[in-house]
């Protein structure tokens, strides 16, 4: 979330980052504005449990912090930046205890896009996982500014794809986990070709931090209706009712 400082004879790339600030609001607003954000203007279905409210809020919030950060490092306020740091990662550990738990409550409920609810079970746990993955390593890196804020990057670039999935577009709804997780790598590709543009190389982060990411969906996809993992998703959601 850190931007390189303006130095003689580093390549400035903070640019990226205000765009991402810009941009991942963005994708959220048209994601979620029907079902959640401007839901009064709009005949959606109510909103299931006070646990889906907590969960809207608790990733509004968390896009906020982002936007923040990347503003406080363009003002060059990194003092403050460190200190709300703090905050953040308190923030990340309640993403992900309750996107699972709003998960989990989802599948008791047989809640589902399509699939069978047990089966799409991995799809946001993975999401969770992958994100506590990505925010972990940058929060242990945060001494090391060129990893810890691209890693800081591909966390809020990966959160897009449950927005991406709603968006009211006929290429998205018709083309199902082709289109959202498409999309998804193609904004993170974006990300990572525009930094290694700049710099002239791909720095070692946002290599095996994109791989992981990417690679993460498809497998999603080839355990989901697995009898393993048929069985690991009932014993989860048995804890939750």
């Amino acid at each position: 979330m850190a931007a390189t400082p303006r130095m003689p004879g580093r390549v400035n790339d903070r640019r990226l980052y205000i765009l991402a600030a810009i941009f991942v609001p963005l994708i959220v607003l048209a994601g979620f504005a029907r079902s959640y954000y401007l839901k009064p203007f709009f005949a959606t279905p109510d909103i299931p449990g006070r646990i889906v409210h907590l969960h809207g809020i608790v990733m509004t919030s968390w896009v906020i912090l982002f936007i923040v950060q990347v503003a406080l490092v363009e003002t060059r306020r990194t003092r403050v930046h460190r200190r709300l740091g703090v905050f953040g990662g308190v923030l990340a550990a309640l993403v992900v205890i309750v996107g699972i738990l709003t998960a989990l409550l989802a599948a008791a409920r047989g809640h589902s896009p399509g699939p069978p609810a047990l089966a799409f079970l991995i799809i946001p746990i993975g999401d969770m996982v992958a994100f506590s993955v990505m925010v972990g390593l940058a929060l242990y890196y945060r001494r090391k500014l060129d990893v810890h804020k691209r890693l800081m990057l591909l966390a809020a670039v990966n959160v897009l794809t449950p927005a991406i999935a709603r968006i009211p577009l006929d290429v998205i709804t018709n083309n199902g986990p082709l289109a959202f997780f498409g999309l998804t790598d193609l904004c993170l590709l974006a990300c990572i070709a525009f930094d290694t543009i700049k710099h002239r190389r791909l720095h070692p982060a946002f290599l095996w931090g994109g791989l992981f990411l990417i690679a993460l969906q498809p497998l999603r996809l080839l355990f989901a209706g697995t009898n393993a993992w048929m069985n690991v998703a009932a014993a989860l959601v048995r804890l939750v009712q």
